[in-house]
């Protein structure tokens, strides 16, 4: 369904990802595991098409230089040329770190804006889902995105990207400055998105423990470089995996 190859960003003379390759079947959920600067916000916006803009908008102030290679194909299409926008029409859907959510609008509001691709009654629907899957929203429709607790705006994040029709959600860091309580929760909501609305997903994180056992497969990034690779029991039997994920 989904598959990179060879991606490679050079910020000027930095290798900011260095020959990443990963795919995504039908109904996965891959993981990208790595600490700080390992290059896992780089890779999603790559994948999401966002470096294009990024990269136009530096050419446009003169900025550093920034320099793209490798392929992605989606559903057979080549995407790598594609705008974030034409990708988003075809079904990838990034909810980006630290959730950036719109804080002076409602949670009905900020539901309702990621809402744009969708039909009325696809919108409609997917809302009631929302709700379903995050029942703790419900209650707060009027509230303001700013009000919200870390973990309610990380629940509108997801649920506002949901809005938008995603085939492959691509999820950056979804449980960063969260408690631990929260980041088991929002790990079960991954799988029953995959499961209920048979939704791919690839989701980057440095917090591996809660999200490394509903994974499919899995990759680990160090300094921009994936240098493991496996299946979800392989990567978690992995002794250098354990001990620096699970602390064993």
């Amino acid at each position: 369904m989904f598959e990179a190859n060879g991606l490679m960003v050079f910020y000027e003379n930095m290798l900011a990802l260095n020959n990443v390759s990963l795919a995504c079947g039908n109904e996965q959920i891959i993981g990208v595991f790595g600490a700080n600067s390992a290059g896992k916000s780089t890779l999603m916006y790559t994948l999401a098409g966002i470096m294009l803009d990024i990269r136009k908008k530096e050419q446009m102030a003169g900025g550093e230089r920034i320099t793209l290679r490798g392929e992605i194909s989606f559903q057979g299409e080549r995407v790598e040329d594609a705008k974030p926008s034409v990708r988003a029409k075809a079904g990838i859907i990034l909810c980006p770190e630290r959730r950036r959510i719109f804080p002076e609008s409602s949670v009905l509001e900020n539901l309702e804006i990621g809402s744009y691709l969708a039909t009325r009654e696809q919108a409609e629907e997917t809302l009631e889902y929302v709700f379903e899957i995050f029942p703790a929203l419900k209650a707060i429709t009027r509230r303001l995105g700013g009000f919200l607790s870390g973990g309610e705006q990380q629940m509108l994040a997801i649920g506002r990207a949901l809005m938008a029709q995603p085939k492959l959600l691509l999820l950056d860091e979804p449980l960063l400055g969260l408690s631990p309580a929260i980041q088991y929760l929002l790990a079960k909501s991954i799988k029953e998105i995959k499961e209920q609305r048979k939704t791919s997903v690839i989701v980057a994180e440095q917090y591996a423990r809660p999200i490394m056992p509903i994974i499919d497969h899995g990759y680990i990034l160090e300094n921009g470089s994936a240098v493991v690779e496996g299946g979800r029991r392989e990567l978690m039997d992995n002794p250098d995996v354990k001990n620096a994920y699970f602390g064993t």
